[in-house]
């Protein structure tokens, strides 16, 4: 008879919010079977903003004693008009902020909360390992067989896919037509602090904001390093060209910049750019003992950067839903995504709605900076409802 028993929950992909979940899952008692198709789990990337909505879960997870020396806490977040170097807006991250959010804002290397991440789970007895990238899956009445590409089968309680964009659970699951293409073009670069020229905002976040365009800087692994971030939206693109987001157009992305921001660039690495996309927002997740969770289910643009931010909160409210209804797995995975479908949805709208914002021109960049200025700098409203984070339950993870 199948009844599910004690078969792990096998979690497609072992990146943040896969391995976010697993340690939620094992934390509630439930054993894990992480699937990643890398040789060996690793993540690559440059760095990573953790809001207080995040710091909370990671704290929650157990994650932060060992993720901390490697953190750097700014001092406050800054927006910078990009053709006149003024400043427009400051939100202090100091004591008030963190009196109101309880946690504090950080940074961090990919690769150090990826780290971090592993070896919390590989602690935990419930939690293992397997190599392999998910092709398809079957439903059974208590469990669910998943196939890799690899030729291998693995039968498990449920399955929860987390294989980012482009994954094909969820192209079985959500037939929308996949990840929407938005011709926004991201370069990144690391640079040792002291080789940076202009150290007004060393220790701040600071966002540069011009035409169709922004850079921002942050310092990482324990503020050794400077962080630095290139967007732009694509000429190219918009002409319908296939080809797009070459090193010219980064170029010409930041000729009406003002000298201190065009002399930021030579700080970037020219041999690999990101080509953004995001996904339309879902009204289901969820396929019997089958669900989504993290970009798989609500891929965003960076604008708020909360993408990794919301797996995260994804992976403690399915592990709480899971705990309360632990013998009907669909019912509690309905349960999850009915919390998580329309904050996840505001996340990727108004992601889309920042990036216009940033990256007005003419009369809007003047509106955009009237604005700015005039806006609440220790409760900025755009956030507020972000940082506020999620209820999950009390128990100690």
């Amino acid at each position: 008879m199948d009844n599910g028993g004690t078969l792990p929950f096998i979690i497609a992909g072992g990146g943040i919010g896969g391995l976010c979940a697993a340690l939620a899952l094992t934390r509630k008692g439930f054993p894990v079977k992480v699937l990643e198709r890398a040789p060996e789990v690793g993540e690559i990337g440059y760095g990573i903003q953790i809001a207080p909505n995040g710091h909370a879960i990671l704290d929650r997870l157990g994650v932060m004693e060992m993720l901390e020396p490697q953190v750097f806490y700014p001092d406050a977040l800054i927006l910078v008009d990009a053709i006149d170097a003024q400043e427009i807006s400051r939100i202090d991250l100091g004591e008030s902020f963190q009196e109101r959010y309880k946690y504090r804002y950080f940074v961090v290397h990919r690769r150090d909360l990826h780290a971090a991440l592993i070896e919390s789970c590989r602690r935990e007895e419930l939690f293992c390992f397997e190599e392999g990238e998910v092709d398809s899956y079957e439903n059974h009445p208590n469990s669910v067989t998943v196939r890799c590409t690899n030729g291998k089968a693995y039968k498990g309680r449920a399955m929860i896919g987390v294989e980012g964009l482009r994954s094909k659970t969820r192209a079985r699951i959500v037939p929308d037509g996949g990840p929407r293409a938005t011709g926004h073009v991201v370069y990144r670069g690391l640079v040792p602090i002291d080789q940076v020229a202009n150290q007004q905002y060393v220790n701040s976040m600071v966002v540069y904001v011009g035409p169709g365009c922004h850079l921002v800087q942050y310092r990482l692994r324990g503020g050794t390093v400077m962080n630095n971030v290139a967007t732009f939206e694509s000429p190219a693109f918009k002409r319908w060209e296939h080809d797009y987001g070459g090193i010219e157009e980064l170029k010409s992305a930041y000729v009406q910049c003002c000298p201190q921001v065009q002399d930021l660039l030579k700080y970037f690495s020219l041999d690999k750019n990101w080509l953004l996309h995001d996904l339309q927002p879902a009204t289901n997740w969820t396929d019997g003992n089958v669900t989504l969770l993290g970009d798989a289910a609500h891929a965003a643009l960076q604008y708020l950067a909360q993408g990794a931010i919301m797996a995260m909160e994804d992976a403690v409210v399915l592990a709480d839903a899971l705990e309360r209804q632990p013998t009907n797995v669909n019912s509690a995975f309905l349960d999850y995504q009915g919390r998580r479908l329309n904050r996840t949805a505001r996340v990727v709208t108004t992601a889309r709605l920042f990036g216009a914002i940033m990256h007005a021109s003419a009369g809007e960049r003047l509106l955009r900076n009237e604005l700015a200025r005039q806006r609440d700098t220790l409760i900025p409203w755009e956030i507020d409802w972000l940082y506020r984070g999620v209820q999950i339950e009390e128990k100690v993870y």
